[in-house]
């Protein structure tokens, strides 16, 4: 993750010196008030957005679900930075789940700076770790799944072909596990999908399948997946099948 970091807010006395502390850390900082079109017009968004809660912010709700949406769609790293009143507050329309850090006023800018750097460590090592797709729709697989790779490898999860198509469009994976049999779009017809895509049709794919009758397995074969799983496999058998197909 490069050290940038986009700081939205109304300009006074404590935002210019969260400016002037991350700037002396090294990073690059673009500052913006919270308006929805200047935004937009941020040609390469950086990944790390501090917040700084003010009146004008914290009461604009559709602002704030416009950066929450925001968050989800492009994964960036949200601060808020204010009183614990203004983050209740915010906290009705960005969950827990958005937000990276909370840091109430006043505030130690050096604590700020110890969490960004934190924040690009983490980043950056996952960065490095290999990236798989999981699709299925059955939620206790998907859970069962990620939760055995997760240790290892940074596990995406889609609950239907569809959802996984729109993922893949704006995200790059390394490896896709996708189940055969799915309702209303099939893993076949994903598959067909995945590969029609200049953007996707390289990426590796292995079939996952609850049935290991010869007629079930050659019809997998015949789209020529990089392997398939059985969904029976022992965690470890899982495991080491993916370590294998990565080298690892």
């Amino acid at each position: 993750m490069d050290k940038k970091v986009l700081i939205i807010g109304q300009s006074g006395f404590m935002m210019n010196a969260i400016v002037n502390g991350i700037k002396k850390a090294d990073y690059e900082v673009e500052k913006t008030e919270a308006k929805i079109d200047v935004i937009d017009k941020i040609e390469s968004l950086p990944r790390l957005v501090i917040l700084y809660l003010d009146s004008e912010n914290t009461s604009d709700s559709r602002f704030l679900t416009y950066l929450k949406d925001l968050v989800f769609e492009k994964e960036l790293c949200l601060f808020l930075v204010g009183e614990p009143e203004e983050v209740e507050e915010v906290g009705e329309i960005i969950p827990d789940e958005a937000i990276c850090k909370v840091m109430l006023r006043p505030l130690n800018v050096n604590d700020l700076v110890s969490e960004l750097d934190e924040a690009v460590r983490k980043e950056t090592e996952s960065e490095a770790r290999k990236k798989i797709l999981i699709v299925d729709d059955d939620p206790t697989m998907l859970r069962m799944i990620k939760s055995l790779l997760g240790e290892k490898y940074l596990v995406y999860v889609a609950g239907s072909g569809m959802n996984a198509i729109t993922f893949l469009a704006t995200n790059k994976v390394d490896l896709i596990l996708l189940d055969y049999e799915m309702p209303v779009v099939s893993g076949a017809k994903v598959l067909e999908m995945i590969r029609s895509e200049v953007s996707t049709q390289d990426i590796p794919v292995m079939f996952l399948t609850a049935k290991n009758d010869k007629e079930s397995v050659m019809q997998v074969l015949a789209l020529k997946p990089e392997k398939y799983l059985l969904k029976t496999m022992p965690p470890e058998e899982w495991m080491q099948n993916i370590d294998d197909f990565f080298g690892v």
